[in-house]
Formats: structure tokens, sequence, C-alpha cells
């Protein structure tokens, strides 16, 4: 029986941590663990997410990117200066799931990744072209999973548009010419990453680009020898355009998260990569937009550097570290 017929065996009711049943319209779960067996519905959204971060789980009204904010990453890494990231992140997948395939098909156990903090899903669209069975795609942004949601049903790439069952299929979204190439099943999901609705043990693997590292979290729905890829800024990164803007730079500290997470896991391997950056006014405007400099630098100096692109390219050099590791088996 394929990963996709056994949904239910991934997902946990944010509510009363019952199992969880994803389905077209409507995810329900069945309400076991709750002390009046109330099941607790939640509503897929047109574009194809699910909303599980529950009221009290908010710290804001909106919280995660905005709208404008997601807007000027899509424009940004569709424009490919981040592609030779995406590429790495995605080798280093494919090398990491290779190496323990042989294991994984051995027991008939089908693969499957959550990305944390995925955003709009440049990431996650390419890795869903690793060759896994199921990615769930996580961030507290309801905005950046709309934007995800919507490209991943262009793509046929949601999970109901997989199903097995035929009932579930929309025929009207099936593109007949992709039906050769295996597809992962996504499941868009509105969430913190501190309270992941999901069953523990049950991912193959995670991945958190530029977003929160959470070690217990993490272990807890990692598989035993699971794994954990991290992409983090490294030192040097983007250096002329933070130079421009603040009177006094602080250099990145890529390693600073590694002793919380060496009771959980064990590093095996680290990748660094360097991207020049020649920028137009359009695409460092966009870049400032994306990042947390665009509130925290003087008005001033961001209207200097955005007005010494519009006679010539902005010349920066992105600087970024892949980190992989693997789920330890006894935690110390």
């Amino acid at each position: 029986m394929s990963d996709l017929e056994l949904p239910v065996s991934l997902f946990t009711c944010p509510i009363c941590h019952s199992l969880l049943q994803p389905a077209r319209d409507t995810w329900r779960c069945d309400g076991s663990l709750h002390p009046k067996q109330t099941s607790h519905p939640f509503d897929v959204a047109r574009q194809g997410y699910v909303n599980l971060l529950p009221v009290q789980q908010k710290k804001s009204k909106a919280p995660g990117d905005s709208q404008q904010s997601i807007d000027a990453r899509k424009r940004f890494l569709d424009a490919g200066y981040y592609q030779p990231l995406q590429t790495l992140i995605c080798q280093q997948m494919t090398q990491l799931l290779a190496e323990n395939r042989a294991a994984i098909e051995e027991d008939a156990q089908p693969i499957r990744w959550l990305d944390i903090g995925c955003g709009e899903g440049y990431y996650t669209q390419a890795m869903a072209q690793t060759g896994l069975d199921t990615l769930i795609a996580a961030d507290i942004s309801k905005p950046a999973l709309a934007s995800l949601a919507k490209v991943s049903k262009a793509a046929n790439y949601l999970w109901y548009q997989q199903s097995t069952d035929t009932k579930q299929i929309d025929t009207k979204q099936i593109d007949t010419k992709q039906t050769d190439t295996k597809k992962a099943a996504i499941y868009p999901v509105v969430t913190s990453a501190a309270h992941l609705p999901l069953r523990p043990y049950s991912m193959t693997g995670i991945s958190s680009i530029f977003s929160p590292i959470l070690p217990e979290a993490f272990a807890a729905v990692l598989q035993d020898e699971g794994y954990l890829l991290i992409a983090k800024p490294d030192a040097g990164h983007l250096a002329s355009m933070r130079e421009a803007l603040f009177d006094s730079v602080r250099e990145h500290d890529s390693d600073k998260f590694l002793p919380a997470l060496a009771p959980y896991f064990e590093l095996i391997d680290t990748h660094n990569i360097s991207v020049s950056l020649s920028l137009p006014v359009e695409a460092l405007t966009d870049l400032l937009t994306m990042t947390p400099y665009a509130y925290r630098a003087h008005t001033e100096s961001r209207r200097i550097l955005l007005a010494s692109a519009e006679t010539k390219p902005f010349i920066t050099e992105a600087k970024f570290v892949v980190y992989a590791l693997k789920k330890r088996t006894t935690l110390s």
C-alpha cells in the first residue's frame, strides 16, 4: 500500500493530537484523544493549503512573512540569483537519500520529507523532483503557503491530485505530459515549527532553509537515523550591501546552533557556496525587501544604496553554508 493511501499515519490534530485524516475539502481528526471524543475539522483553502495553526499558537494576528516580502522574494528567486544554492540543496538531498535508499526499499518504507519554513516554495518545488514520495511544506505564514499551494496545484503536485483513489483526482488538472515523471505529493500546511502536527518518528528527513532550528521538535518527528539539512548565511554574506546600509556590521555566526543540535544529531557534512551577484535596481529592491535589512536599515542609507544601482548594477556576493546531519539513534 502506498504512502498516499495512508496519510492518516502522518498527521495529528493540532488541538487534541488525535489522528488527522487529510481529504480534498476538509481534514478531520478522529477525536480519539479528546476527552469528549470531539472531532476537529480543518478546511482546505481554495489554493490547496490547510491551516493547522490554532489561534493559541499565534504570536500575532498575521504571523510570518508579509505578502510584500513574499512577492519580492518570489521575483528575486525566480530570476535565478540563488539557483546554485537550490541545486546544492537538492544534490545533498539526493545523495543522503541514495545512501539510505537500499534500507528504505527493503523495509518498503516511503520517503517522507518535511520542508520547515518553506516560504513561497522556491526550494520546495525543486525538492519535489528528487524522488520523494511525500513532501510536507510547512510555514507559519498563510500568504506564503497560499503562493506555494497555487504553484503546486498548477504543477499537479498537491496530494489529492496524485491520490490513487480516482474519486479524489481532479481530472481537469492532470497534465498527461507529466505522468511519466515521479512527483512528490506536496502537503502545504500552515503550522508552527514548535508544534508540528506530525506523528512521531514519521519523517525520513527535514530541511530548514534560513528557518528556525528546533532540535527537540525536529528529533521528535524524525525516524531513527533520519536526516536534517540546514542552510544558513555564511560569513561575508552580502557584505558590501550590509556595509552600505549599516555603520557597524556584525558578521554571521553560521555555526552557533550546532552545539544545541549535538545531543540529537551528528554532523556528517558541510558545504560552503558563494554566488557573485550583479543586481539592477529592481532586483536590489527585492533583495532588500525580502531580508530583515528592509526595516533595520536607515531610510537614507537605503535610498542612497538604491540610487547607486540606477546607473549601474550593484555588485555583491551571496555566501551560504549547508549542513547535513543525521539523527542519533541513542540520544545523549
